[in-house]
């Protein structure tokens, strides 16, 4: 299977995974602050950022699509990431892609992850010919839910995430729904 492999916009290069971009990718891990609606809350060490760097690397190679590392273009740092990804934690929502983002705290604020997210959303639709893309945040997250909306998504349902209780809010965009706002132009230009 083709995969593309990097994704432009005006700011940021979206890219595969490199070794280089482990401890970086672990920095933004250890913030509790970044990781505050990630799960349980739970910080991560280099460890278990390596291996799921492999795990959505393998997605990449399995599926056609993953996350990507997001690089901001004038510097060449690692701000996050941002990509599809089948969300089998949440069972209930299969079949599923699901859109997410990640960036550390030096990176918020600046419209980056709605940047990146177009892009991967364009992606998705126009390179990957999903039918539905879907997003998920933890009931509170208003700065995530703030993009999805700003992607033209709409909220479908409200559950809770199994691997630790917390209430989560699905959001969905259609393909469909996708062509329209793109035609209309209501839509954050990658």
């Amino acid at each position: 299977m083709v995969t593309t492999n990097t994704l432009e916009t005006p700011r940021l290069i979206l890219r595969r995974w490199r070794e280089e971009d482990v401890a970086p990718m672990a920095a933004v891990h250890a913030d509790p602050e970044v990781m505050r609606w990630i799960r349980d809350g739970s910080v991560r060490d280099e460890e278990q950022t390596r291996a799921g760097i492999q795990a959505w690397e393998s997605e990449w190679e399995a599926q056609g699509f993953g996350l990507f590392a997001v690089e901001i273009r004038p510097t060449g740092e690692l701000a996050g990431f941002t990509g599809l990804s089948v969300p089998a934690y949440l069972p209930q929502v299969l079949p599923a892609v699901e859109i997410g983002w990640r960036l550390g705290r030096p990176y918020w604020g600046q419209g980056l992850a709605t940047e990146a997210a177009a892009a991967v959303v364009r992606f998705g639709f126009e390179e990957r010919g999903l039918e539905r893309i879907v997003s998920i945040a933890q009931v509170g997250n208003d700065a995530s839910e703030r993009i999805m909306v700003k992607l033209g998504m709409r909220p479908v349902r409200e559950t809770v995430h199994p691997g630790g209780g917390r209430r989560v809010r699905v959001f969905e965009l259609s393909s469909d729904e996708y062509a329209r706002s793109r035609e209309g132009g209501r839509l954050p230009r990658p």
